[in-house]
């Protein structure tokens, strides 16, 4: 036991001297560079950690920072120069990624712009009209538009489900570790929001698209084939969704779940769609379940509804 503790006094002697080796300059830099090193190895490690909250502040990237901070302290208390090949690893990771389109310095400073952005630049804001307060009054409504819609949604085809497999991986592969399905659900949303384009119906006539029309057609309609189609691409994959009749439009939604679902949801559209930031999310709740808007009149998911006069409300048979 005196040998051990022998050993262990001459370590701490030995780094003792080791500290006197370096200047106060020479000190700085090392320091320096591992705050360089700290800064997007951080994020890079929240990508692999699961959503935490404490309250309502979401401490997950904090807590890799915390992570990050005592590996780069270890390398110094260990061997200060070890800091410098660290340096240049995670560096060089972050350049080669940049070739691969994979996760690279822009995706750094959307992490730490989507964290503060979440944490102290977004609120909710909760639709009230007759969907929230009577659902049931909404749901038995019928009409010929009602009818025209829910004859058209349908997610059972390799059309729609070939458009959606692939476009749900075009955007944020980078961050299914942290999101799992709702990446994918993100990502097909951005692409069809990205290019679809307004088209309006036959005069004196409304006509309803398939979603294999729209995907045929290059992603042409008015916003009645706009929910068809988001509805029933996102469906393929495997979400919930169902489309909202209000005076003058069409709109879907998405099923979120609880409150615990549509709060990691939340996360993820803030952190995700950050430019511009995301300052609400607009969504129905009603009897513990979360649906949120899915318009393509806002940037992101979430977005205003431009009405409350709910008329209907279709989902899929």
């Amino acid at each position: 036991m005196y040998g051990f503790s022998g050993i262990i006094l001459r370590f701490y002697q030995a780094m003792a001297i080791d500290e006197r080796k370096y200047t106060t300059i020479q000190n700085f830099l090392l320091n320096f560079v591992s705050l360089l090193t700290l800064l997007p190895m951080a994020p890079y490690i929240n990508r692999f950690m699961p959503s935490i909250k404490l309250g309502t502040v979401h401490i997950d990237l904090f807590l890799s920072i915390l992570i990050a901070f005592l590996f780069t302290r270890l390398l110094l208390w260990i061997f200060k120069p070890l800091i410098i090949p660290a340096f240049v690893l995670v560096v060089g990771v972050l350049v080669v990624n940049l070739f691969l389109d994979n996760y690279t310095f822009s995706n750094v400073l959307n992490d730490y712009k989507g964290m503060v952005q979440g944490n102290w630049g977004s609120r909710d804001n909760k639709q009230l009209d007759i969907l929230s307060l009577y659902p049931r009054k909404v749901e038995t409504y019928r009409d010929k538009t009602v009818r025209g819609i829910r004859e058209k949604m349908t997610y059972k085809d390799s059309v729609v489900r070939n458009f959606s497999v692939q476009r749900s991986t075009q955007y944020f592969d980078e961050y299914f570790p942290k999101y799992g399905k709702i990446v994918r659900y993100l990502s097909l949303y951005k692409y069809i929001r990205l290019n679809f384009k307004y088209v309006n119906d036959v005069r004196r006539d409304e006509y309803f698209a398939t979603p294999q029309e729209t995907i045929q057609n290059g992603l042409g309609g008015d916003c009645d084939d706009h929910s068809i189609l988001m509805a029933s691409c996102l469906e393929s994959i495997g979400a919930r969704c169902r489309v909202v009749l209000i005076q003058g439009h069409a709109y879907p939604e998405l099923y979120c779940g609880t409150k615990e679902d549509f709060e990691l949801i939340k996360q993820a559209i803030v952190h995700l769609f950050n430019n511009p930031p995301v300052r609400e999310i607009s969504y129905h709740e009603s009897k513990g379940e979360y649906w949120i808007n899915l318009d393509y009149s806002a940037m992101n998911p979430g977005g205003p509804y431009l009405n409350d006069k709910v008329y209907a409300l279709i989902e899929t048979d």
